[in-house]
C-alpha cells in the first residue's frame, strides 16, 4: 500500500469516527416535517438536538425531545447501525413533541364549559403557555390515551404544541425512556427564526 493510499484510508476512518462521536455523544441536526409542534417549531425549520445530558440525567416537563416511536424496532443490521451512527443514508423514523408528564405522575385532559381542554398534572392544572390554541383539542375517545392514568416508573407523556394536529402520546400510549434520542436546543435555520430553547419549571 504506497503512502498516498493509506493517508486517505486514515482520513476517511478518522472523518467517520469523529462523525460518529459528535453525532452520537454530542449533538445532531434534525429537520421539522411536520406542523405538530406550531408555534414553536414550523415545518422546514432546522434544529441542532444536543445528545450529551441524555446520557446523565432524565427529560424534564417542558423538554422538547426526539425520540423514536414507541412501536419502532430499530434494525441492527451493520449497515442500518453505521447509517444510524453517521447519519448517511440514515431512514429511521423519528418524532418531536414536548415532555408533559414525567414518571409516577397522574395524568388527565379534561374538558372545560367555554370548550377549551386543560392537562391536568396530579389533578393540577397545567400551565402551558406554548400550545398552539386550548381550543384546538380533539374530543377523547375510549381509543384514546386521555386519563385520568398514572404513568409508570420509565413512562413519559409526550404531546405536540400544536394539540389539533398531532399524533401524540394521546394515541400511542406513554414512552419509555429509552426511546429518547436527545434534546431540542437550538432553531438554527432559517436565522430570522435564530432560538435557544430555555429550560423552564412547568
Amino acid at each position: 500500500m504506497n503512502k498516498a493510499v493509506k493517508e486517505t484510508i486514515d482520513t476517511v476512518v478518522f472523518v467517520i469516527v469523529a462523525l460518529i462521536i459528535i453525532r452520537f455523544f454530542i449533538c445532531e441536526v434534525r429537520w421539522i416535517p411536520s406542523a405538530s409542534m406550531h408555534p414553536t417549531l414550523l415545518e422546514g425549520d432546522r434544529v441542532f438536538v444536543e445528545r450529551v445530558s441524555h446520557f446523565f440525567s432524565k427529560p424534564n416537563r417542558g423538554d422538547v425531545m426526539i425520540f423514536y416511536p414507541p412501536n419502532t424496532k430499530l434494525k441492527i443490521d451493520p449497515i442500518s447501525l453505521f447509517s444510524r451512527l453517521t447519519g448517511i443514508g440514515c431512514k429511521d423514523i423519528a418524532f418531536i413533541k414536548r415532555v408533559i408528564a414525567l414518571p409516577n405522575e397522574k395524568f388527565e385532559i379534561i374538558q372545560n364549559e367555554d370548550g377549551s381542554s386543560q392537562v391536568l398534572i396530579n389533578d393540577k392544572p397545567l400551565n402551558e403557555p406554548y400550545i398552539m390554541d386550548k381550543f384546538e383539542y380533539p374530543i377523547c375517545t375510549p381509543s384514546m390515551h386521555c386519563g385520568p392514568m398514572v404513568l409508570g416508573e420509565d413512562e413519559y407523556f409526550m404531546m405536540g404544541d400544536n394539540r389539533g394536529h398531532s399524533s401524540d402520546s394521546r394515541y400511542w400510549g406513554a414512552l419509555k425512556e429509552n426511546h429518547f434520542i436527545g434534546r431540542a436546543k437550538v432553531i438554527f435555520w432559517p436565522f430570522t427564526r435564530l432560538k435557544y430553547f430555555e429550560h423552564k419549571n412547568y
